[in-house]
C-alpha cells in the first residue's frame, strides 16, 4: 500500500529550485530570522510557492526541532516544490555559496580582521529591514486580533527578559495550549493541503537514521580513536541537539573544537568575524572550521565532511517530520493550537528584531536612516531584497568613509 500524502504531486524542477536558491544563497545576508523574511518575500508573496498559513506552519514546525530552523524552512519549501531532490538543490543552494567563501577565509584571509568593515555594517542595518519587513506582514496574518496580539506580545517580553533556547520552546508549547483553550470552539478554516511527496516509511526510516546516527557516532569514535569520526561525530552532535541554530550553536561548536586543541580560540574567533561577512546560513562557519582543522591538503575534505555532519541532521528530522505535520495541521482541534503558536512566533521574530538584530546594528541616528531607508525601499518601493543588500552595504561602506 502506498502511503505517500495524496497531494504528492510536485509542481517544479530541481534545477528551478536550485537557481533560486542560489541567489538567496549569495544575497540572504543577516543570520537567521532575516533569512525567513527573505524566505516569505520570495516564496510566499513573489514566487507563491507556498500559501502565507503553510509557510507559517513551517515556520512553527522548525522552531520545534533542532538544528538551523530557516535552514530547514527552505528545505521543507524545496521538497513540496520538487520532491527529495528539491529539498537536496535547496540546501545546496542556499548553502554552497557562503560555504565556499569561509573555506577561502580559512586559506588566504584568516588573519583579516572584517569585524568593524564600514559595508559589513552595513549588511546587519538591511537585517533590520528585512526582519521588520517580516514581521509586520506576518503579524498582521497571524495575530490580528486581541487575544493572538496578545500571545505574541507576551512571547516577545518572555523572550527578551529570559532569551534561552529552552524559554523559546517552553513558550511556544505553552502558545500551542493557550490557543487550545481558546480557539477550540472558533470555527476554522480548512488549512489548504500541503504537498509531501515523502512515504511515511520513508519518513520513519529518516527519524530511525537520525537517532541511530546520535548513538552510534560516539562509540565508534572512542573505539577506533579517528580524529575524522570525532569531526563528524561532534559537528552531527552540534546539528542535532542545539535549539535555535545560528549564534545558539557557537557555543557548542567552540567547546567542541577548541576544547580538544584542533584549532585557537583566536583561529575560532576570526572564522567567526568572517562568518559574519557572507549571506546563507551561520551553520556554514562548520565548514571554516574543518578547513582550518585539517592540514592544507585535506582541508577541502575537512570542511565537506564537517558541513555536512552539522547539516544532516536538520535533513533527517524534516524529512521525517514533513508527512506527519502535513497530516496534523489539517486537523481542526490542531488549528486552534497552531493559532496560538503562530502568533507567539511572531512574538519570537519581534524578540529578535530587537536582540540581537537591532542591538547589533542600530548604533548612531545615521544607523537608523539608513535602516528607515532600506525599509521603505523594501515595503513602499518594493525594490528586489539584493539590491536593498547591495545599496546598503554600499551605504555603510560610505558612512563608516566619512
Amino acid at each position: 500500500m502506498n502511503d505517500v500524502d495524496p497531494n504528492v504531486k510536485t509542481t517544479g524542477s530541481v534545477l528551478e529550485v536550485l537557481k533560486v536558491c542560489t541567489r538567496l544563497g549569495l544575497t540572504s545576508f543577516g543570520g537567521p530570522i532575516a533569512h525567513l523574511g527573505y524566505f516569505h518575500e520570495e516564496y510566499v508573496k513573489r514566487r507563491k510557492w507556498v500559501d502565507e498559513q503553510s509557510y507559517a506552519d513551517l515556520v512553527a514546525l522548525c522552531q520545534f526541532l533542532p538544528g538551523p530552523a530557516s535552514s530547514q524552512v527552505g528545505i521543507a519549501i524545496g521538497i513540496e516544490r520538487a520532491g527529495l531532490l528539491g529539498g537536496l538543490a535547496a540546501w545546496v543552494g542556499f548553502t554552497l555559496p557562503s560555504a565556499i567563501a569561509l573555506v577561502v577565509f580559512a586559506y588566504v584571509l584568516k588573519g583579516l580582521n572584517i569585524q568593524h568593515a564600514g559595508w559589513l555594517h552595513g549588511l546587519m542595518i538591511v537585517a533590520v529591514a528585512v526582519v521588520a519587513q517580516a514581521v509586520w506582514s506576518m503579524a498582521t496574518k497571524l495575530a490580528p486580533d486581541k487575544p493572538r496580539g496578545t500571545i505574541a506580545i507576551l512571547a516577545a517580553i518572555t523572550t527578551l527578559v529570559w532569551p534561552t533556547a529552552f524559554i523559546q520552546v517552553l513558550i511556544i508549547v505553552l502558545a500551542g495550549v493557550v490557543g487550545w483553550l481558546l480557539f477550540f470552539k472558533r470555527q476554522v478554516s480548512d488549512a489548504p493541503p500541503m504537498r509531501v511527496p515523502i512515504e511515511r516509511k520513508t519518513a520513519i526510516f529518516s527519524l530511525v537514521l537520525f537517532f541511530a546516527f546520535l548513538i552510534v557516532l560516539p562509540m565508534l569514535r572512542s573505539v577506533t580513536h579517528s580524529q575524522t569520526l570525532a569531526l563528524i561525530d561532534s559537528f552531527y552532535r552540534a546539528g542535532a541537539l542545539v535549539f535555535g541554530g545560528g549564534h545558539v550553536v557557537l557555543p557548542l561548536l567552540q567547546n567542541a573544537v577548541v576544547t580538544p586543541g584542533w584549532l585557537t580560540n583566536g583561529e575560532f574567533l576570526a572564522g567567526y568575524g568572517a562568518a559574519q561577512a557572507v549571506p546563507g546560513p551561520l551553520f556554514t562557519f562548520s565548514a571554516y572550521l574543518g578547513a582550518v582543522m585539517h592540514p592544507r591538503p585535506n582541508g577541502i575534505l575537512g570542511a565537506t565532511l564537517a558541513l555536512i555532519s552539522i547539516f544532516l541532521p536538520a535533513f533527517l528530522l524534516v524529512i521525517g517530520a514533513l508527512p506527519f505535520w502535513n497530516a496534523m495541521r489539517r486537523h481542526s482541534g490542531f488549528q486552534s493550537v497552531l493559532m496560538g503558536i503562530n502568533a507567539s512566533v511572531v512574538g519570537i521574530l519581534v524578540a529578535a528584531l530587537y536582540n540581537p538584530v537591532w542591538t547589533s546594528a542600530v548604533k548612531t541616528p545615521v544607523d537608523f536612516c539608513l535602516a528607515i531607508a532600506a525599509f521603505g525601499l523594501l515595503v513602499i518601493w518594493k525594490v528586489p531584497p539584493w539590491v536593498v543588500v547591495l545599496l546598503s552595504a554600499i551605504g555603510g561602506a560610505v558612512v563608516s568613509s566619512l
